[in-house]
């Protein structure tokens, strides 16, 4: 799991295994994120774009841009949260994920990326 607030920003994330979508023998490691996203601030701010770093066992990294979150670009006023859920395939059966969240002030126009700190995606013991 992890957790960090950034202008007033909370952004949680709770990995999980998804055993019955992955294949360890043949090297496919599935997991899902649960995320939530919390304005704590005083300000309405609109989701626009994610970035994502993913780094596998081995070290490769691989990044994934693009616009909003699973075909959406949420606007959250004051004390408002927006969850959703996401996937990500790994060749390891451990690996790591972090990022940022683009997100602007509607009245303003000001821009600020909400942190989304390092969280392990990791399968069970049992199955490496």
């Amino acid at each position: 799991m992890s957790e960090t607030v950034t202008q007033g920003i909370r952004i949680i994330v709770r990995p999980q295994y998804v055993a019955d979508q992955s294949d360890p023998a043949a090297g496919h490691y599935l997991f899902a994120y649960h995320i939530t996203i919390r304005n704590e601030g005083e300000r309405t701010v609109q989701l626009l774009s994610r970035h994502w770093v993913i780094t596998n066992g081995e070290g490769h990294v691989e990044e994934v841009r693009g616009p909003g979150v699973v075909g959406y670009q949420p606007v959250l006023q004051p004390g408002e949260q927006f969850q959703y859920t996401s996937g990500c395939p790994l060749g390891t059966p451990v690996g790591t994920m972090h990022g940022e969240f683009n997100m602007v002030v509607p009245d303003t126009r000001e821009s600020f990326d909400a942190l989304i700190s390092p969280f392990t995606l990791a399968a069970p013991r049992s199955l490496n």
